[in-house]
């Protein structure tokens, strides 16, 4: 019988799965743990835990900060950022971002599928912007954000299945979580080419999202904007295809350079 408290043994389980575990700990809004918490959430015994990590912190994949709470290091981020699959997206869609964030004065983000989950890669905001519960690097279920659901609508149908048989988490009585409503949402996605969602995850913002394609016409990101929600939300919907039919060009344009 196990002891409370204490991590089952692993027994056969590689140091490297270990160390995924221990990096799976960290998350957008907790980004800084101790050694005894990271241990828990691994479960690890916290010698074995304690053990890697000083290991992690002297190769600089892990940090420790003055407080001794523990946090992602430099180094992680910088052999991340070169291998990264989607720094040429991110590239390609910065500058027809930063024109859509001029006009909509709010918020746009760029986010891709990942699993059954929406990951964002790069968002840019203002001052005094509407809420917005995304931020880079972090994630949302598909049906939440209009982004998800562009994803969502063209992912293939086995991911579609997935997702509409399986939980579907709602935020707000508006979000899209009721799967025969979500079958129709995303029938129309595909029909009208963008998904407007006013208020799924706050009463006073709308999230509008549009595919970007890649070269071969498959859809590889969704560029989106989190404005007000009233009456002049769809009027952004004109700057964002633009700005998305942009980014299209120059991913397939950067395909065939090669």
């Amino acid at each position: 019988m196990q002891t409370a408290g204490v991590a089952k043994p692993s027994h056969g389980e590689s140091v490297l799965s270990r160390v995924v575990r221990i990096f799976e700990t960290f998350e957008s809004d907790v980004p800084a743990l101790r050694v005894s918490e990271i241990a828990r959430r691994a479960d690890l015994h916290v010698a074995t835990a304690s053990r890697l990590i000083e290991e992690l912190v002297q190769n600089g994949w892990l940090l420790r900060d003055t407080d001794r709470r523990i946090r992602i290091g430099v180094r992680i981020w910088e052999l991340a950022s070169r291998a990264s699959p989607t720094l040429t997206l991110r590239e390609a869609a910065m500058p027809f971002m930063e024109d859509l964030h001029a006009v909509v004065g709010h918020h746009t983000q760029l986010g891709v599928l990942e699993g059954r989950e929406v990951l964002f890669v790069e968002r840019l905001s203002a001052p005094g912007a509407v809420v917005n519960i995304t931020r880079v690097a972090g994630r949302l279920p598909l049906n939440v954000s209009s982004s998800g659901l562009v994803l969502l609508a063209h992912a293939p149908a086995e991911l579609q299945e997935e997702v509409l048989t399986g939980p579907l988490k709602s935020y707000r009585g508006d979000t899209a979580s009721d799967p025969v409503a979500l079958r129709r949402m995303l029938a129309d996605i595909r029909k009208h080419g963008y998904a407007f969602c006013p208020g799924f995850v706050d009463e006073e913002t709308a999230g509008i999202a549009v595919p970007v394609h890649g070269p071969a016409g498959q859809v590889i990101a969704a560029l989106a904007v989190i404005v007000p929600n009233d009456g002049n939300a769809r009027m952004q919907i004109p700057a964002l295809r633009a700005a998305a039919r942009g980014v299209s060009r120059v991913m397939s344009a950067e395909n065939l350079s090669r």
